[in-house]
């Protein structure tokens, strides 16, 4: 049975030194108490923590409180350093909790820059703490805090420990990134690992994608992308972008990108070169040369081998199902940072279609029937050529060349037209959503997109009718081809 190992962030441990009767000593200089404290009033404002506290806890569901309590038993010395409020998340590889920092008062939190209630803005952490001494190094009472909060992210055991190590990695590296949630710090007893990080209040996404106006995303997508921006400088993919792994907070217009379980840093799982990488002259002389080429499509038998000897094609498909980009499906081996920047585009979707989810495929086969449902056969058989694979479909409800962004949201926001705002906001979706990942936009190109740097104030509040602007909407069609026509029509 081995004891809690707890250790605060690299800047932390130099902060506290122990002398020899046991008693922590604070390094740096120290304050005198320059004025009393009122008593009546510190023992109001203690109270009224103390009932915020119970309030919190009678709110809480038996099945939580108890879950809770299995982690305080079962993780020794947890609570001596934590109070659980609440389950906050629970997903398929952790656990996440929010719980009150007993000894914050302690440390240098040049990381909580997320419960600042006198600041507008999150980039300037509050001043640091440090605790309050007479001249002879006697610890002074001071007035109580307001409880500080922070999540644990408690990770199963059935999570490998290269897993467990790789993602406690990428969060060191990213500290100081703006708009990645921070690694305060981690600890381990037996197989069990709890990650603390800061706790940021936010709103649920599935209230706002109702309510939010062009105006907000325009908020919304800045601090996504200027997270994932960070991120990508890193070679670092997330895998795992969707609204659930990005916290916003519409009051002050931030957000932060949270579980980086999934994340690997880019080109570390090779399993060989895919096609894709390769010039389309080379590209070109694949397809030729392959067995599908050389025969006539009517030679071919329909369907596929019930006991296919052919090895199997492996890559990585890690990811949420709805938010995979088609090279992932594709099963291609050389997957970049563009895979996150497809999923930031399927959220874009959400909210200017309202509807969530708007993919909802249960595998990787009928999600690739739904983008063919949006992009037409033609464009899907591009894609597919792209990365050495083949598409061929049969059902008759999906067309050859697919609809156009603006069309495909007015037919899922049900509205007659859209605004000028909604209208620029689609041309950044088309980006975003760009079957070819070398052609798809990257998180610094996205930021210098016209949505953000001229954008268009023309918003309605959604289910009302925009205003009669100047000119009328293009009319809806199939989407324009373009110059791949060569290989579409090899393959």
């Amino acid at each position: 049975m081995t004891s809690l190992q707890a250790a605060r962030a690299a800047t932390h441990k130099s902060q506290n030194k122990t002398s020899l009767n046991g008693q922590a000593q604070t390094t740096g200089p120290k304050y005198a108490l320059g004025n009393s404290v009122d008593i009546d009033d510190q023992s109001r404002e203690e109270s009224d923590f103390e009932e915020e506290r119970q309030d919190v806890v009678d709110g809480v569901d038996d099945s939580v409180k108890e879950d809770m309590k299995k982690l305080e038993d079962s993780f020794r010395g947890i609570s001596d350093r934590f109070r659980l409020v609440d389950r906050i998340g629970e997903g398929t590889f952790s656990t996440v909790y929010k719980a009150e920092d007993l000894l914050y008062d302690h440390y240098q939190n040049d990381w909580d820059m997320f419960q600042n209630d006198d600041s507008n803005s999150w980039v300037d952490p509050p001043a640091k703490r440090r605790r309050v001494e007479d001249r002879r190094g006697r610890s002074m009472p001071t007035k109580r805090s307001r409880p500080r909060y922070v999540a644990l992210k408690k990770i199963y055991v059935t999570s490998s420990p290269v897993r467990i190590q790789n993602e406690l990695e990428l969060l060191h590296d990213l500290r100081g990134c703006r708009s990645v949630c921070p690694l305060i710090t981690a600890f381990r007893h037996q197989d069990q690992v709890v990650a603390v990080l800061p706790f940021f209040p936010h709103t649920d996404f599935r209230i706002q994608y109702r309510t939010f106006m062009v105006a907000d995303m325009r908020h919304y997508f800045r601090s996504l992308f200027t997270a994932l921006h960070s991120v990508h400088k890193h070679d670092i993919i997330h895998r795992d972008i969707k609204p659930t792994n990005f916290l916003y907070n519409p009051d002050i217009r931030e957000g932060v990108l949270v579980d980086f379980g999934l994340a690997e840093r880019e080109g570390s799982e090779y399993t060989g070169t895919c096609l894709c990488v390769h010039p389309p002259h080379v590209r070109r002389s694949r397809i030729l040369s392959s067995h599908y080429s050389s025969h006539s499509p009517a030679s071919l038998s329909s369907g596929y081998p019930k006991n296919d000897s052919r090895p199997s094609k492996r890559a990585n498909r890690a990811g949420t199902r709805g938010f995979r980009a088609p090279e992932v499906l594709l099963k291609c081996t050389s997957q970049t940072t563009k895979i996150d920047m497809w999923s930031a585009g399927v959220i874009l979707l959400t909210l200017l279609g309202r509807r969530f989810p708007f993919f909802n495929s249960a595998d990787d086969v009928d999600a690739m029937i739904e983008m063919s449902s949006i992009f037409g056969t033609r464009r899907m058989k591009i894609a597919a050529a792209m990365h050495g694979q083949i598409f061929e479909t049969t059902i008759p409800t999906i067309g050859e060349k697919g609809y156009s962004w603006e069309r495909l949201v007015k037919w899922a926001s049900c509205v007659e037209e859209l605004t000028e705002s909604e209208k620029q906001a689609t041309r950044l979706l088309a980006g975003l959503m760009e079957l070819d990942p070398y052609k798809r936009l990257s998180a610094k190109e996205a930021l210098q997109h016209e949505f953000f740097t001229d954008p268009i104030d023309h918003d309605v509040e959604w289910g009302g009718h925009p205003e009669d602007s100047a000119g009328s909407a293009e009319e809806d069609g199939g989407e324009e081809d373009n110059g791949d026509v060569d290989e579409v029509t090899m393959v």
